[in-house]
């Protein structure tokens, strides 16, 4: 920390350095994956198909009172689980990572990005296949798009520098403790509720506010816009959500990277 110029070089060295463990750890870990699944891929259908029919369900039969969205509610909810899974991907991945790394971090020195790295592979390629059935779903109930589609990545990319800078600041105490990653769960399950993913964005009261003050909330809504109408109810918000991402992001960055070494001493011991 007396020399940070050098710190960040060392840091970014070891990050481009990182690229072909990065690579044969993301080989193995879909490999493993799949080779004892008789289903395969379409388990990353299943949660936001499951959900999607359960709250239509709900909705049409006057349980829920969801309220009027701006796309078909079945594609509306589905889209958006889709978003919500991608981002608790990479919140709870490099947790996993290390976790299951244990035994190799504590015999051989290698750069400790290749983990994480690793984890962002594995969240693209999960993207990768729910966007089947995004474009299926757009497909098949007419949705209208509009040139701003193709920006909307770029707010995914945000979307997913949140989840992983919350990620990079668990991983060094859910490799010490176990509660980090159970309560993690419990922590996903409460933020869900305070995201409009199966609800339109509330205007008024504390729950509104809540809502609005949820830093995923304004980035999962214009990745959801641009795909759709292109008009931005949440520029502001987005913009301030975005640099929350990337500052975090950097810093988290930073945090894992000196923690590590600590973290490595202890399971060694």
């Amino acid at each position: 920390m007396r020399q940070p110029l050098q710190l960040w070089r060392e840091m970014w060295h070891d990050l481009l350095a990182s690229r072909e463990l990065a690579w044969r750890l993301l080989v193995r870990d879909l490999s493993s994956r799949y080779r004892q699944s008789f289903l395969g891929i379409f388990w990353a259908f299943v949660p936001p198909l499951v959900a999607g029919l359960g709250l239509t369900l709900a909705s049409q039969s006057n349980v829920l009172n969801i309220g009027k969205t701006e796309i078909p509610y079945p594609a509306y909810v589905m889209f958006s689980m889709a978003l919500w899974q991608t981002f608790a991907e990479a919140v709870s991945g490099p947790v996993q990572a290390v976790i299951a790394a244990k035994p190799m971090l504590a015999r051989i020195n290698f750069p400790r990005e290749a983990l994480i790295l690793s984890q962002l592979a594995q969240v693209g390629c999960n993207f990768a296949i729910k966007l089947i059935l995004i474009v299926a779903l757009f497909l098949w109930f007419k949705i209208p798009v509009t040139w701003t589609v193709l920006l909307a990545p770029v707010a995914l990319l945000h979307l997913v520098a949140l989840g992983t800078a919350f990620g990079l600041l668990l991983a060094p105490l859910g490799t010490l403790y176990e509660d980090v990653s159970r309560g993690l769960a419990l922590l996903l399950s409460a933020w869900l509720v305070l995201t409009p993913v199966i609800y339109p964005t509330p205007e008024t009261g504390l729950f509104a506010m809540a809502v609005r003050w949820n830093p995923v909330t304004p980035l999962l809504v214009t990745i959801r816009e641009l795909s759709t109408t292109g008009a931005l109810s949440q520029p502001l918000q987005f913009w301030a959500a975005s640099l929350l991402a990337l500052v975090g992001l950097l810093v988290s960055w930073l945090v894992y990277r000196l923690a590590m070494p600590f973290v490595i001493e202890r399971i060694s011991a």
